[in-house]
């Protein structure tokens, strides 16, 4: 899968050959710097695509319909909310000022289901119990409402239709620690009871590990690992992902955080080769002249690293 964007200073390489598998009932942990593409990865899967694309292509599967050929009708008909949710970054911008809450969790079932109103007020109802929230918050506007229960506002209208899977974009990156635990927990509940698949994207790696079954870690549009959540954690291979981890702060032992050298690259005229290698303590010639392939040091584990297939060519 491929998204670039048109800009007056070029073509930039938002998401640049990107390859994720999600599997039913799999969260699936996305993680890396701000502007490395995880917006746009989560824009693409879901073809909500801004006016200035300068290219969009590769496929995205699901139950056999390749979303990038759909039409936009189609997606809207077929996928788009039915099949794949998406949770946006910030509640507040989501929700609508002047309409009561219950009614705009309700409004995919009255737009897109055709559902009459009072049927479709009673699914919502309970949607927003299923997330914790009282009935007496359907009548309420969202100002009346705290963070964490925009928040949680914002979560039933992505399950209001049932969908497959679910895109959190950095859902908790606006509230406080407290409120944070609390979705965090309630993501986990839903994903164990209603056993959806999630895409759950973050900068912050400790907090994909509270919730993700696999992690991708990506890094200038490109996912440079990828790998069950125990090997990413216990056992990264990609320099990028260790420096991360050694960049995250640790509640026990006298190990202080490090910062990861460089900044991240220009994806309107990204580094030939590694896209990491500016920034790498072991980078090798190879790193600077060829883009590394996707190798497999553990089973189940890719990386797009030469240090890992400097051997196959």
């Amino acid at each position: 899968m491929r998204l670039y964007y048109k800009t007056v200073r070029g073509i930039v390489r938002a998401v640049d050959d990107v390859d994720l598998n999600v599997e039913p009932g799999e969260a699936v942990g996305v993680v890396g710097e701000s502007g490395c593409g995880k917006t746009s990865m989560a824009n693409a899967i879901i073809k909500m695509l801004p006016s200035n694309v300068a290219l969009y292509d590769g496929r995205i599967i699901l139950d056999g319909l390749n979303i990038v050929e759909l039409p936009e009708d189609e997606v809207r008909r077929k996928v788009r909310w039915r099949q794949i949710s998406i949770v946006f970054q910030g509640a507040m911008n989501v929700l609508n000022p002047v309409i009561k809450v219950g009614h705009q969790v309700a409004e995919p079932l009255i737009i897109h289901a055709e559902m009459d109103r009072d049927e479709a007020y009673k699914i919502a109802m309970e949607k927003m119990k299923l997330v914790g929230l009282h009935e007496e918050v359907f009548n309420r506007y969202p100002h009346e409402l705290s963070g964490g229960m925009k928040q949680r506002v914002v979560i039933a209208m992505a399950l209001v239709m049932n969908p497959k899977i679910v895109i959190l974009d950095e859902p908790t990156s606006a509230l406080d620690v407290s409120i944070q635990a609390q979705i965090m927990n309630l993501l986990k509940k839903l994903k164990r009871e209603l056993n959806i698949s999630m895409i759950f994207i973050t900068h912050d790696i400790a907090l994909a590990s509270d919730i993700s079954d696999k992690i991708a870690v990506m890094y200038a549009g490109q996912v440079v690992e990828i790998g069950s959540a125990e090997q990413v954690l216990l056992s990264p291979k990609h320099p990028y992902t260790q420096k991360l981890l050694k960049a995250t702060p640790k509640l026990t032992g006298e190990e202080k955080p490090e910062f990861i050298p460089g900044t991240p690259p220009d994806l309107v005229n990204p580094p030939s080769g590694c896209r990491f290698h500016p920034r790498c303590t072991y980078v090798m010639d190879i790193c600077r002249e060829k883009e590394p392939g996707r190798f497999e040091p553990e089973k189940s584990q890719r990386v797009m690293c030469w240090l890992y297939g400097g051997e196959n060519e």
